[in-house]
């Protein structure tokens, strides 16, 4: 019996180690009531994910962008319309905020593997990790929702963008500062790292 019971032990904390996530601890700090409302305004934009294209060009080169990537994401999530909403909205988000797409799908690969309800040990909530204490900073106070894909995207991304801000743009630093480990080359060199699977080249040849 006792045998049993361990064994049912392990599988619960197997389990557990699945489910969570090597995310980051991104630190609560002082912000200037100008950053705090203008990242608050930023995650409460009520506007549809969609895209909008004024040239046909880019229209095409977008759809381009989202059949390779889907392809590549194809093996980590097999379930094709779960897929694509995901990479829309990783686009839409990450071109909002004025980021990589490629960066932030490095930095989703690195925080939670691509796992909707990844929970890390230190609380960390969905896709890029995002930390509760944000939704009382900068939001209603609900932590249920970041595990809503365009919610954690919208403050993933905005939060991403205010430490590029912060840093001069410096990429290595503001990586570390989302991770709370600014200064230390581990996690950043993780998601440059996996920027590279993320990586589209534009194809100027015309054909």
């Amino acid at each position: 019996m006792r045998g049993c019971t361990l064994r049912r032990l392990v599988l619960i904390a197997a389990l557990f180690a699945a489910a969570s996530a090597q995310g980051g601890n991104q630190k609560e700090e002082a912000l200037a009531d100008s950053v705090r409302v203008a990242l608050s305004r930023a995650i409460t934009d009520a506007r549809p994910p969609k895209p909008q294209f004024t040239r046909i060009e880019d229209r095409i080169r977008y759809l381009k962008w989202l059949g390779e990537m889907s392809e590549r994401l194809k093996r980590r999530l097999p379930d094709r319309e779960g897929r694509l909403e995901l990479l829309q909205a990783v686009w839409y988000e990450a071109t909002r905020a004025g980021l990589d797409p490629a960066m932030v799908l490095g930095l989703i690969q690195v925080e939670s593997g691509f796992r909707k309800y990844a929970v890390s040990v230190v609380g960390a909530h969905g896709y890029m990790q995002v930390m509760p204490f944000w939704t009382r900073v900068i939001g209603d106070g609900d932590r249920k929702k970041l595990f809503n894909m365009q919610t954690n995207l919208r403050y993933g991304c905005s939060i991403l963008r205010m430490y590029l801000d912060m840093e001069a743009g410096n990429i290595f630093l503001a990586l570390g500062r989302y991770n709370g480990s600014r200064g230390q080359p581990e996690y950043p060199n993780a998601v440059l790292a996996a920027w590279k699977n993320w990586e589209y080249k534009t194809d100027t040849s015309g054909t």
